[in-house]
């Protein structure tokens, strides 16, 4: 559910403006109206955004060069000696830049001359000096001339790659137009010298990575540094958001707490300088959004702001799909082993990586906890372990579960479609009740109508003998149900419009439904192509492997383990994605969720 809040609104006089921003900032519980800045503001924060964005850089590039396995410990952090590391950083890139530059023209030059051999250049020179022209040439061996030899003083050095690699020394200055080829110009600069400057420049860089791993033990100076710069963005930007009256001398600004926290806040302000009051939102004000829902469901709130924030005055739908992804999730993997085995992963790393953990970190894993119960749950449908059919074993409590529990594919079809169209029904009530609560109960009049349509059709066809299909008591709910959706369609409206968006209405619905159900299709689609595939790999473990004591079970385990892997690395990601899918399309189109809250923020400073 979403939390109440209240608006309380400052008056400060401007002498007093700064040291109240900090007396707020200091509670931590007020979410500051930022209002629409002037061009002069924005330059001026301009500034601190390009160096925040330097120091992230920064953070990252340390990141990258701090070895994870070294036991040099971080320096004392020093928000002043990090803003002087973004600089540094730079430098030492640049140079880095400038070597690999001359690293990769060596290496291409090296490349150039490899073919040719290690010699002197000095000596061809010499060469040309005494009057000698020496030229390098390359040909496809197929164009290759041995007469050249004799008539050129040709002198091949190499063949490779189809290739004839030889050279000319004679006195002839235009070699290229007789032979018709293109001449190969090489590096003024021996093969072994061209060896000595690419170690050399390897060196060179890899001091310059040693200097970064050093300077990575300042990371949390730039960290510091880094918060010290967000703190006074966020200042500078709530700073910016008073509104001047009086010649501004008093400065107007206003904020939004919990409902909650409103007594510890009166007592924190009464010894401020500083004017307030406390009411309660309007209907117009953009009311920032808290959760406030039990532990369990605020597991399911990371999942929530995937798509968006619901309004103020809207009903938070979090407690409502939360079960249903949860099963679905568990449909979709629908593999007893493979609930297990992310119920032992998450616990594992919870337990042995409880300290290095971060709050949103432990909630999704906390998650993943509870839905891979749910897969082991929904597994008990199918039977499936690691793609072994669990059910074909001959034993007392295989058959007895099997009894109980087991779902054919028919069944879990029908299933799957069941549960999309208690969903969507339980969305359209929901629909009625955020109409309610935003509108009025006459607003929801017509989805009153939907429902009790829809339910009278399915309680017909479950319970023939309480409500005959088309029978009199059938047709007067009908006829109820017709009235409340054509005639109370849009409240205020006179009779025929109402009629016919009513039946524009009734099209939506007739077209909509039928594929908003069969959506749902992909729970049983997703968990049987999921169990194929676990005992595919199976198969091929058991069928690839060699008739051989040792090669034969190491073959096999590989095979189960890397198929498996795929397999549920595939498979979890749909489990995650349709229900989302599910949820966000269908389920919050019928509840007609509207959305686009703005995520409650208090004023504070940055310690993390």
């Amino acid at each position: 559910m979403v939390a109440k809040m209240k608006k309380i609104t400052f008056l400060a006089f401007h002498k007093d403006y700064d040291c109240f921003l900090h007396d707020l900032r200091n509670l931590g519980m007020i979410h500051v109206v930022e209002h629409d800045r002037t061009e002069a503001d924005e330059e001026g924060l301009q500034q601190f955004v390009a160096e925040s964005k330097k120091l992230n850089e920064a953070s990252k590039i340390l990141k990258r060069y701090r070895d994870k396995k070294t036991t040099a410990t971080f320096n004392e952090p020093d928000a002043e000696q990090g803003k002087t590391i973004p600089a540094a950083i730079e430098k030492i890139e640049n140079r880095k830049s400038s070597l690999s530059q001359q690293l990769q023209v060596s290496i291409k030059e090296r490349d150039a001359l490899r073919p040719w051999g290690d010699f002197d250049p000095e000596n061809i020179h010499r060469l040309e000096k005494a009057g000698y022209h020496v030229h390098f040439f390359v040909s496809p061996d197929n164009k290759y001339n041995p007469e050249w030899e004799t008539l050129y003083d040709a002198v091949v050095v190499k063949k490779e790659s189809s290739k004839t690699y030889f050279m000319t020394v004679n006195h002839i200055d235009r070699m290229a137009d007789l032979l018709d080829l293109e001449e190969v110009k090489l590096p003024n600069v021996s093969f072994s010298a061209l060896n000595r400057l690419i170690d050399s420049l390897l060196e060179k860089k890899k001091l310059q990575d040693d200097v970064l791993q050093r300077l990575s033990n300042d990371l949390p100076s730039v960290e510091a540094a880094l918060r010290e710069l967000d703190n006074r963005i966020a200042f500078t930007r709530v700073a910016q958001s008073a509104t001047p009256l009086a010649d501004e001398k008093l400065l107007l600004l206003q904020g939004w707490a919990p409902a909650e926290n409103v007594s510890e806040i009166l007592s924190y302000l009464e010894s401020k300088d500083a004017y307030f009051e406390v009411s309660d939102p309007l209907p117009e004000d953009d009311v920032p959004i808290k959760f406030q829902n039990n532990k369990f469901f605020r597991l399911f709130e990371p999942v929530a702001e995937l798509y968006m924030l619901p309004k103020y005055n809207e009903i938070d739908l979090t407690p409502y799909f939360a079960p249903f992804y949860m099963l679905f999730f568990g449909l979709s993997l629908g593999d007893m082993g493979y609930g297990l085995f992310l119920l032992i992963v998450a616990t594992l790393v919870k337990m042995f990586q409880k300290q290095k953990l971060g709050t949103s970190v432990k909630t999704i894993l906390s998650l993943v906890q509870v839905l891979g119960a749910s897969t082991m749950a929904a597994g008990l449908l199918t039977g499936g372990f690691f793609g072994f059919a669990v059910y074909d074993l001959d034993n007392p409590i295989s058959q007895m579960l099997k009894e109980k529990a087991y779902f054919n594919n028919n069944q879990m079809f029908m299933l799957s479609l069941v549960l999309g169209v208690i969903q969507i029904l339980f969305g359209m009530c929901l629909k009625a009740a955020n109409r309610i609560k935003q509108f009025g109960f006459i607003h929801a009049v017509s989805t009153l109508g939907w429902i009790l349509l829809l339910s009278s059709f399915i309680l017909s066809y479950l319970a023939p003998a309480l409500l005959p299909m088309g029978g009199t008591l059938h047709l007067i709910v009908m006829g109820a149900a017709a009235v409340l959706i054509f005639f109370f369609n849009t409240p205020g409206k006179n009779p025929a419009i109402n009629l016919g968006l009513g039946l524009w209405d009734t099209y939506n619905m007739a077209t909509g439904l039928l594929g908003d159900v069969l959506s749902y299709v992909r729970l049983f689609a997703l968990g049987l192509s999921g169990g194929i595939l676990a005992s595919v790999f199976n198969s091929l473990a058991t069928g690839m492997s060699p008739d051989h004591t040792i090669a034969g079970p190491i073959v096999a385990i590989l095979i189960f383990l890397v198929g498996h892997t795929i397999n549920i690395f595939m498979n979890v990601l749909g489990a995650i994605v349709h229900p989302v899918r599910l949820t966000f399309v269908e389920f919050y189109k019928n509840a007609e969720f509207t959305g686009g809250g703005k995520k409650y923020t208090p004023f504070r400073a940055s310690n993390v």
